[in-house]
């Protein structure tokens, strides 16, 4: 064979492997698109959400892992009306905290002591709040704030068929980066953060109950008297 019959054939077929490689991953951004799409239409339609939460939090430098259950409440942002959340742990320890806009309470009954502060300063804000916190993104908030990939498609506890997506911060953030599994209908229900020192947080939603009538009353933390209280 001929040394440039050969050259015909290498540039062939690297031409071949190139135009396969291009065409995965046209397809892969159309998927992607798709995604975004629907957790778009989720997210404008999404009135409010109540669900079971069961959060795992690994110390990756200790090799110790937390696992943490209970139930949240959740109102979207909205023209009129600031973010809304609210969860109830009862394993391993009974704890309640509320969101509502930049603001915070925390109550842990077994300490008697309350915390009341900005979600910016809070110990917590990086971990359940912030895996949280991708429920009440529009698709354009997504794009301009982080790179997205789209990794595949996964099935979640429960069999439950979602996509994968993988969200790198384009601007310092406190963790390095995000990962959330979506369900079919746009509804993110699993996040994951690993944080710069590569400990993880997993959030896992169950159970779902979207769109019901929820007070913001029920957001509300009320101190028991004797509560020694912290400002953060």
């Amino acid at each position: 064979m001929s040394r440039s019959f050969r050259a015909v054939i290498t540039a062939f077929s690297l031409g071949i492997v190139l135009s396969f490689f291009g065409a995965a991953q046209a397809n892969a951004q159309g998927i992607l698109n798709e995604i975004l799409t629907r957790m778009d239409t989720h997210y404008k339609a999404l009135s409010s959400v109540k669900s079971n939460i069961k959060m795992e939090k690994v110390n990756t430098q200790l090799g110790e892992t937390d696992v943490s259950e209970g139930t949240v409440k959740f109102l979207p942002k909205t023209d009129r009306r600031a973010l809304y959340a609210r969860i109830d742990w009862s394993k391993p320890f009974e704890e309640s905290m509320a969101v509502i806009g930049d603001g915070y309470k925390l109550y842990r009954p077994r300490l008697k002591t309350g915390y009341i502060g900005k979600t910016s300063g809070a110990k917590t804000s990086g971990s359940a709040g912030g895996a949280l916190a991708f429920m009440s993104m529009s698709k354009a908030q997504l794009k301009t704030n982080y790179v997205i990939d789209y990794i595949g498609q996964e099935q979640i506890t429960g069999a439950i068929q979602t996509w994968h997506l993988k969200l790198t911060p384009k601007a310092a953030a406190s963790y390095k980066i995000a990962e959330i599994w979506v369900d079919s209908n746009g509804m993110p229900l699993q996040a994951k953060i690993t944080e710069r020192n590569d400990d993880l947080t997993t959030v896992l939603l169950s159970d779902l109950q979207k769109n019901i009538n929820i007070n913001v009353k029920e957001f509300s933390i009320d101190f028991p008297s004797g509560t020694k209280v912290v400002k953060g």
